[in-house]
């Protein structure tokens, strides 16, 4: 693809959907040429979303995490998949209590935007990246899957980059649930799927073509961008690599070493 060509691309996106681990920082490090991006995206008259699929935290702790690698407030703007489930469930769900797999600064950021739960006595099942998992979790979880509650996922990550590795992520408790109860997800909300998606749209107020997913996964950040319309863009800084492109028939639209490799097309 030539110089200009990229440029073309690069020219009606006014956001920037942003993945964070294995894209702007790995654990708790600063990826080189992150904040730089920013910067480059602010002299343009751009701006950035952060998009995680990553709901064992809330959107507050990864904030602070932000502002302390040097993130400028401006760009501190994080949407999660826990807040993609919240607005789902609120609408979906009016009055009903859920069960919530997932971390304790999730069930408390979960209850203030406005959900109801109760792992006694459930209507529905909701399901997040559990940190804290253990067998009597496991247990109950499975117990009101096969008992036929609606069942909701907040992402379907497979693994979690770390700095030594990877961490089995919610695609591996998916897969657990389903070896016990031999069902799957009714819905999936986070990336690649249009939950996250139309919470993204309701943020930034754009339309799908003034917008771009940056990201380091081939089947959450990139097929989000091809699954709707929306300009994909692989970082080779964590997990996606070029050899998986290949390998999988899965092609960004565009490809780059890492973010502020993008900054010499951005006018």
């Amino acid at each position: 693809m030539t110089e200009a060509e990229i440029r073309a691309k690069l020219a009606p996106i006014k956001c920037f959907m942003l993945d964070m681990d294995g894209t702007f920082y790995l654990g708790d490090h600063l990826l080189e040429g992150s904040l730089d991006f920013l910067e480059k995206l602010d002299a343009t008259g751009r701006k950035s979303l952060f998009v995680t699929n990553n709901s064992s935290k809330s959107a507050d702790v990864y904030v602070r995490k932000l502002e302390k690698m040097g993130t400028r407030e401006v760009f501190r703007n994080v949407l999660t998949s826990g807040h993609a489930a919240a607005s789902y469930c609120r609408r979906e769900f009016a009055g009903q209590k859920a069960f919530l797999l997932g971390n304790d600064m999730l069930k408390k950021e979960l209850i203030e935007l406005g959900l109801e739960i109760d792992n006694e006595n459930p209507d529905y099942v909701l399901i997040a990246y559990d940190t804290t998992l253990d067998y009597a979790k496991m247990t109950a979880v499975c117990d009101f899957v096969r008992a036929g509650l609606p069942y909701i996922a907040t992402h379907p990550d497979f693994n979690c980059p770390t700095e030594t590795g990877f961490a089995p992520d919610i695609g591996a408790i998916i897969a657990f649930i389903e070896a016990s109860t031999g069902r799957r997800p009714d819905l999936i909300l986070g990336k690649p799927y249009a939950g996250i998606v139309e919470e993204a749209l309701k943020l930034t107020g754009l339309q799908k073509h003034e917008l771009a997913m940056v990201g380091d996964r081939l089947y959450t950040d990139i097929a989000t961008g091809l699954n709707f319309g929306i300009l994909s863009i692989l970082v080779l800084t964590g997990e996606g690599t070029l050899e998986e492109v290949e390998k999988t028939g899965i092609h960004p639209d565009l490809i780059f070493e890492r973010l502020s490799a993008m900054n010499e097309y951005l006018d």
